[in-house]
């Protein structure tokens, strides 16, 4: 039975697309109709990779943004506030007196200390905070002359 209806369709197929009168017309709109609805899934596939390109791109954007691709590396303002928590727990160090900026990685210690010592240990402890690429020390003593560059 199911051969018998096999080929029953396998004829009327033939017959359709072999019609000595409509055949050629026939098999032009399906060979049409085929290719169309192949560049659709072209298409729709091209889209596809399209969005997933752009998706990627913008996202490469993001991480590169200034430069830089965001690693383990936290921007400058956080860098600084990261320094001015960690130097300022001892109660000995004179807040109002040091600024600390960061720019890149780098920190830069500004101000005024009243000993030795103390400028060699918050050198130290801004060595020691994560993400401090350098540290530039511009820290001075009561009556030194502020330094310009290190």
């Amino acid at each position: 039975m199911k051969k018998r209806l096999r080929g029953v369709a396998i004829g009327w197929a033939l017959a359709y697309f072999l019609d000595a009168q409509q055949g050629k017309r026939r098999r032009a709109v399906a060979r049409d109709w085929t290719l169309a609805r192949l560049r659709g899934l072209g298409r729709l596939a091209g889209r596809r990779g399209n969005y997933a390109v752009s998706q990627a791109r913008g996202s490469w954007e993001r991480r590169t943004r200034e430069g830089r691709i965001r690693t383990g590396q936290p921007d400058d303002a956080t860098l600084a506030h990261k320094v001015e928590s960690t130097i300022f727990r001892d109660p000995a160090v004179p807040k109002g007196q040091i600024v600390v900026n960061a720019e890149r990685g780098v920190v830069y210690l500004r101000g005024e200390v009243p000993e030795q010592a103390m400028v060699d240990a918050l050198v130290e402890r801004t060595r020691e905070v994560q993400g401090v690429l350098a540290v530039e020390n511009l820290l001075h003593l009561p009556g030194e002359q502020a330094p310009m560059h290190m």
